[in-house]
């Protein structure tokens, strides 16, 4: 029973830190340019600008994305609760394989939005 509790809180992680985290990117991006923190393609580092436009979208998105992913990953591991390790386990990695997939996916809306707003030089449409 121990390892279901442990698998829960690890497939909780990527909802509750792209929720912790988009919170972040939104309300406090960045000041500046960097190469460490943020929403960093080289579209978005264009200028100050794009930095903060894709900063604030991705961060409204992975909010949003977050937050739906909460209740169908604790709803998932409901049924296993009294199934084997093995079972627990392949579900568990299934799950954050699909969190991941989703986090990375996140991506094309955010570069999406950032190529409707700005040129490709970084001036605003």
């Amino acid at each position: 029973m121990w390892f279901w509790w442990f698998m829960l809180v690890c497939d909780l992680l990527i909802p509750v830190l792209m929720i912790g985290a988009g919170n972040m990117m939104w309300k406090h991006a960045p000041k500046d340019i960097n190469g460490i923190i943020g929403y960093r393609t080289p579209r978005s580092m264009i200028n100050i600008d794009t930095w903060k436009f894709a900063n604030g979208y991705c961060g409204r998105l992975w909010r949003k994305i977050g937050r739906m992913m909460l209740i169908p990953s604790l709803v998932i591991h409901v049924p296993f609760y009294h199934g084997s390790e093995d079972v627990i386990g392949a579900a568990g990695a299934i799950l954050c394989a699909v969190q991941c997939a989703v986090l990375i996916l996140t991506i094309f809306p955010t570069e999406r939005a950032l190529k409707r707003t700005f040129t490709d030089d970084g001036i605003r449409r």
